[in-house]
């Protein structure tokens, strides 16, 4: 068993052990319940953990979550029908109220 992952966002954790399930790379969470522990843990030790099972999977498992962390959603701006620009991340126009139009 190797870790490959820790992060203190549990649902970070979460998403690279389904990542890494999704890709048949046997592995597994280790310290989810651990919060309550720090002040009286180092805080890092408290942290959520993805172990894999097969060392021999480690170097697949670190591209996929080095693939999967290094790629930024890109949202571009938009125009609304009443004129109004809105940034990408936005579906819905602050102005009027219009969901964008796809």
């Amino acid at each position: 068993m190797k870790k490959v992952y820790s992060n203190d966002n549990y649902i970070m954790a979460g998403h690279i052990h389904s990542l890494l399930e999704a890709n048949n790379i046997d592995c597994h969470l280790r310290n989810m319940s651990l919060a309550g522990g720090i002040g009286e843990l180092p805080i890092n030790e408290c942290w959520p953990e993805v172990w894999i099972n097969d060392e021999s999977d480690f170097l697949s498992a670190e591209q996929l979550i080095n693939t999967a962390l290094s790629q930024e959603i890109k949202h571009e701006d938009w125009k609304c029908q009443c004129g109004e620009k809105i940034e990408g991340q936005f579906e819905v126009c602050w102005s009027c109220g219009k969901e964008k139009i796809i």
